[in-house]
Order: structure tokens, then sequence, then C-alpha cells
């Protein structure tokens, strides 16, 4: 059986920056009551009316992926697209991509898995090279919340969190002791609506919303029970941290860089501390994106590996939690 490894990463966010102070020119919150329930002083909104979708963001941070790994767009034999934010209802971004790329006729899948999405999209994309089916895959998280988010102080809850960007990376096969060592995946579906998006949906489609024209419904919006999330966040953030040290018997001290889910700083401080681990064991860039769903851990990792964190040899662990609820690790030998 092959193992894949990560050789070329990229990103992408729209120069469009947004900070607390911008937002609080229109809803009812303050810079202060932003970073200390959030850790978040700023985002990156597309601007309306630019070119900027899910998957243009995607192509962008893909184009940087391919040519970090030193390879062609042609040698890309299959495509991974994770999102919740969709340039249509359907079809997927993963074949607009592939179109956009000028790449010849590959596969092409999305994963709907919200913020745990790129980590899923790692394991498929890991199970499909193991088996000797692909030899290079894309694997993309981008996402485009901005445009349907409640901008009122009504949506502040949530409007204040998310930010729009994309990640992507190479995942080619190994022929040494570097790459994926093991993927951790889980679902919890009982709570599904407790982090969720209802509508317009199959069950409530567009008509039937416009015929009861109630302006108190804010179903089309994005509802999250804050608190409810934060506790389980806590506890799956760190049961699929341990459980990916288990399987691969080294301990949380031997960690190099831990790569969380952007949702919250106090999320990723709390199992910072849990863990054990100092700040140099942690990447977080929270504070300048926000919560950007399945693009947060592409981009950061893109940003780690940028800034020098981290080196061939290091052990790097991504993991997420988020809407389903959906919780995954990844660990590798870099």
């Amino acid at each position: 059986m092959y193992k894949s490894k990560i050789t070329g990463v990229g990103h992408y966010v729209p120069e469009n920056v947004v900070t607390n102070n911008d937002l609080a020119q229109h809803i009812e919150t303050s810079d202060e009551w932003i970073t200390e329930r959030t850790g978040i002083k700023e985002r990156r909104w597309v601007k309306e009316g630019d070119s900027n979708t899910t998957s243009a963001m995607g192509l962008k941070a893909s184009k940087m992926a391919i040519e970090n790994a030193g390879i062609s767009k042609d040698d890309i034999d299959f495509i991974v697209f994770a999102t919740l934010s969709p340039d249509y209802y359907f079809p997927g971004p993963g074949v607009l991509l592939q179109r956009d790329l000028g790449i010849k006729e590959v596969g092409a899948l999305d994963v709907r898995n919200q913020c745990s999405g790129f980590v899923y999209a790692i394991s498929v994309a890991d199970q499909f090279i193991k088996t000797g089916m692909y030899k290079n895959i894309l694997v993309v998280g981008a996402e485009l919340h901005s445009p349907g988010l409640d901008k009122t102080t009504r949506g502040r809850g949530v409007s204040i969190i998310f930010g729009d960007g994309a990640g992507a990376v190479i995942l080619q096969r190994s022929d040494d002791e570097s790459g994926i060592l093991s993927t951790h995946l889980h679902s919890e579906g009982q709570h599904a609506e407790e982090l969720c998006l209802i509508g317009p949906a199959t069950n409530r489609w567009v008509d039937k919303i416009m015929e009861a024209n109630d302006p108190t419904d804010i179903s089309y919006y994005p509802y999250m029970n804050g608190n409810f999330v934060f506790k389980h966040a806590v506890t799956r953030f760190a049961e699929v941290i341990v459980e990916a040290l288990q399987q691969n018997k080294v301990r949380p001290e031997d960690i190099d860089m831990l790569i969380p889910h952007q949702a919250n700083l106090r999320i990723s401080q709390f199992i910072q501390r849990k863990m054990g681990l100092s700040d140099d064991q942690v990447y977080n860039n929270i504070m300048r994106y926000g919560n950007t769903t399945a693009a947060s851990i592409p981009i950061a990792l893109s940003e780690a590996l940028q800034e020098g964190k981290i080196k061939k040899g290091d052990l790097v662990c991504m993991a997420a939690f988020g809407s389903g609820f959906t919780w995954a690790s990844a660990l590798m030998r870099w």
C-alpha cells in the first residue's frame, strides 16, 4: 500500500480587510466585545461586484499549490473540493475548478462537511493514493461567506465570526517516511440543527419563503447555538487529536505543529493548554481572517510553511470540529 504526502501548498484571501471597528459602524458591537469572545480582530470579505467566487478563490490557491509542488496542472489526476458555500446549488465547484484550470477530464469530488471539510477531503484523497488509484490529487478548501451573512445586530453572533478565502494542497504518492500517518473522521448528527443553514432547501424552497413574506423569518441566514457548539468543540477537538496520537504511538509533546481549524481563538487556546503545548507548537491566524470554515486549515498550513514554522521531519497535526456535528484529525510527518 502506498503513502501520500503534501508536496505543495497555496492560499488566497480577498484584499478587502474588514476590521471589528468597521463592523461596529452598522452592528451593535465593539472591537473589545468581538476580541474577548472570539480573538478575531479583522477578516477578509469580498467586495460586492468583484470577480471572487468560491471556485475563483480556489483557483488562485490551486495555482499557487501547483507551482509550489513543482508539477504541471496536467499532472493532476483527481480533484477534491471542500466547501459549504458553492458557486451554485449545483453543479459543485470541483468541476468549475477543473474547467478553469484547463486540465484534462479528471474526476472532481465535492465534500460538504463544513468546518471539518478539508480534513475529510484530505482523508478521501489519502485513501485514493494509498490504493494506487491516483498519484497527484488537488485538495481545496474555499469559502465565500460574506454575501450570505446577516450584517445587522440581529445576526452579530454569526456575522462577526466568518471570513472569505481559500487554501489548496497537492497530495502526492510518497516513497519515503514522510506523509500522512493516519486520518480520523467522526460525526454526531443528533446536533445538526445547533449549527446550520436550513433554508432555502428542498423541503422549504424559495417560492414558499417568498409566499410567506415573513420579515421575522431568518432561516435563510446561518444559525449557531454558540455556547452549545463551544462546549462540544473543546471536547471533540481533544478527543480526535488524542486518537491520532495514540494510533501512532506518540505523545502530545511530540507534536511540532498543531494546526487547528480556526473557529474561535478561545477554543484553540483551551486545546493548547489541555495538551500542554507551547505557543510555538500551535499555529493560529483567526485574528486576521476570522473563521473561513473549510479553508481555514489549508490557509493556516500555507502561512505556517511560508513563515518557516514547519520543517522536514516535523510531526504535524490538523484537527477540526464543525457543523453536523463533524470532527476530524490528520497526523502527518512532514
